[in-house]
């Protein structure tokens, strides 16, 4: 149900209203079906709640330690593999970072590739990604009367693509973004009704940030977002932050900048997305303002680092928070968000959104308006705020921490890469707990002032990340921990300490049983309740997706990607030594290449290693008794006269 009146106007308001309004709820209804089935795995977080549970218990705490692997898939590409596969109606469909080549594997004979999709991009678009050339998914649309099943993938080079699911055969393909202005792909897009919603990557090229919605059979773009600019480019709603006006209204894309820097001020949305049918509101988050050096861009920076609320119809917001106004560290706001249904404090239910931010603080919305529930730091660690009003949403600040030029501010707390970044978390409906992998990098950061010119790095700060306080800072290692949250209670479960950081994220199962990928390369499983370690297996190389489940034949299956990269892995991917390059990333992982090295592609788990090549015939090749030899140059003669040729 819609709350607020559009402004949109024209014909972009028809092309939405018409979009939504046909076979859109019956599109929705089928996803929201397939999702209910725990066989299926239909989008990045399982289920529009993005919760990234699942209700099955045949792997549970008590056998999970006879999981063995079952069969397992190269993509034949390097680099860092980010997400999760989705599994639909027995059909798996596996992505890859650049080039970006799309599988489909029926789940009765995984060895046989059923389709694949490879497309040729521009080269230069390597150039531009910011942090490694991931990609972190598909999108799955189930189709109606008129046009069959579709797969939604985005491309480096800034295309979008839709494939029939059945034949990979593309349908349409465009251009999203423009990489000689520094703007790539790498988001997963996203299906609600029969639309499909894209964001943009590039901020750290100035790129001013965007989400598009287009028309999954057509291609059509409905309506297009900023992060930054005038509200009518922002598409602000007539009652926008009506319900909490502290959070500002009207004007601020513009006024909280310098002159025209909103043109070229970042607040990109490479993250996740989530969705409540109910309240008809998508939920996501804008990215950091650019340049990182915060002297260039005095202001709020609105509408960079804020959880938005938008229409997915035509893409106008009802609510945004920014959560870091003008910020000064690279705390990008484009994490998960993920729904839950709980009582608050007051014992009241309420729908709920909770985001685990790179700032350090992970908050509790109220999505149906956006009021601020509650905002509690990750870690104890976290220096660069005390606390956050709940009031006024505001954080306050340790100026000890803060940025300026012509001084280098040392140990603040989270670093740029955030005591959260992009790995795609879980909660337990029945446990009431969040499980995140989490960083524990800190760093020193000095800034230094450059010029904008399109296409080119445009931020401003050389970085030294190292170890938290609660890691070896001698040695490099104590990068990351996984904690179990109660975000009604404020209090964290458990807690442990990784080697590394726990890049990816986590799945949450009602079996009791909470998994996860490290960058050293193992898939563990620990106890929901207590954290204790139950299972763990090392990978073939490090992981930075999040794992999943399925079911095929009867048999509960857990999958994640293995394949180091992304941020953490810029130096052992291009093989870099300076501690500063990578924007920081190269010296806080100095010890990655000592334990993992590159490779990509799924593994999948089964108790006792059960799957379809226990039938030691499925598989295997059959000779074709009595059909004779196709026709060569050597045998042509004897076919034809029956005689041998020698």
């Amino acid at each position: 149900m819609k709350k607020y009146l559009s402004t949109v106007s024209g014909v972009a308001l028809f092309c939405g209203l018409l979009a939504g309004s046909t076979l859109s709820v019956s599109a929705n209804e089928k996803l929201v079906e397939l999702a209910k089935d725990p066989a299926n795995w239909v989008m990045t977080g399982r289920d529009y709640n993005a919760q990234n549970f699942s209700a099955m218990t045949t792997i549970n705490k008590e056998n999970v330690k006879d999981l063995r692997s079952a069969w397992s898939f190269s993509t034949g590409v390097l680099h860092g593999h980010e997400g999760t596969p989705l599994v639909v109606d027995g059909m798996m469909y596996i992505h890859s970072p650049f080039p970006n080549t799309t599988f489909a594997v029926n789940l009765d004979e995984p060895g046989k590739i059923v389709w694949q999709n490879k497309p040729r991009q521009d080269p230069t678009a390597r150039a531009v990604a910011c942090c490694d050339v991931v990609n972190r998914g598909l999108a799955y649309w189930p189709g109606d009367d008129e046009v069959g099943p579709l797969v939604f993938r985005t491309q480096l080079d800034g295309k979008i693509v839709a494939m029939d699911a059945k034949t990979g055969v593309t349908r349409w393909e465009l251009e999203n973004s423009d990489i000689k202005v520094g703007s790539t792909l790498t988001i997963a897009p996203y299906v609600m009704k029969d639309i499909v919603v894209v964001g943009s990557s590039g901020a750290e090229l100035g790129v001013r940030g965007y989400v598009t919605g287009y028309n999954v059979k057509s291609g059509e773009q409905l309506w297009r977002s900023y992060a930054t600019g005038p509200d009518e480019e922002v598409r602000l709603a007539g009652n926008f932050n009506d319900a909490n006006p502290q959070y500002g209204q009207k004007g601020l894309g513009t006024k909280t900048w310098e002159g025209e820097a909103w043109k070229i001020g970042g607040g990109t949305n490479w993250g996740w997305y989530a969705y409540d049918p109910d309240v008809d509101l998508f939920y996501y988050g804008s990215g950091n303002p650019a340049p990182w050096n915060e002297t260039m861009r005095p202001g709020d920076n609105k509408w960079t680092m804020t959880i938005w609320g938008r229409d997915p119809d035509d893409g106008m917001a009802a609510f945004g928070y920014q959560k870091t106004p003008h910020d000064e560290w690279d705390y990008a706001g484009v994490n998960v968000m993920m729904l839950s249904e709980q009582e608050d404090k007051e014992g009241k239910m309420r729908k709920l959104l909770t985001h685990p931010d790179r700032n350090g603080i992970v908050y509790t919305l109220d999505r149906t308006k956006g009021d601020l529930i509650s905002a509690d730091k990750i870690d104890d660690t976290v220096n660069w705020v005390t606390q956050v009003d709940l009031k006024t949403g505001l954080p306050q600040r340790d100026p000890e921490f803060g940025t300026r030029m012509d001084h280098t501010a040392r140990d603040i707390c989270p670093s740029a890469m955030g005591y959260h970044n992009q790995g795609h978390d879980s909660f337990d409906p029945a446990r009431k707990l969040f499980y995140m992998g989490i960083n524990h990098i800190c760093m020193d950061w000095e800034p230094f002032m450059l010029p904008y010119r399109a296409g080119q790095f445009f931020v401003g700060a050389t970085l030294n990340m190292y170890p938290g306080p609660k890691g070896d800072r001698q040695n490099y290692l104590g990068l990351g921990q996984v904690k179990a949250y109660d975000a009604i209670k404020g209090e964290f479960k458990w807690e442990v300490m990784e080697r590394f950081a726990a890049w990816g994220g986590t799945l949450a199962t009602a079996g009791g049983v909470m998994f996860y990928g490290t960058l050293d390369g193992f898939i563990k499983a620990r106890d929901s309740d207590t954290g204790e370690l139950l299972w763990k297996y090392k990978l073939p190389s490090g992981a930075i997706g999040h794992p999943m489940t399925y079911e095929h034949d009867g048999i509960q299956y857990v999958a994640i990607y293995y394949g180091v990269g992304g941020w953490p892995g810029v130096g052992l991917v291009f093989d870099l030594n300076d501690p500063t390059a990578g924007l920081g990333a190269v010296g806080a992982f100095k010890q990655l290449a000592n334990y993992t090295q590159m490779g990509g592609g799924v593994m999948v788990f089964s108790l006792n290693g059960e799957g379809p090549y226990s039938d030691l015939e499925r598989g295997e090749y059959q000779p074709q008794i009595g059909t004779p030899p196709p026709a060569t140059p050597g045998n042509r003669a004897a076919l034809e006269t029956g005689k041998d040729p020698s």
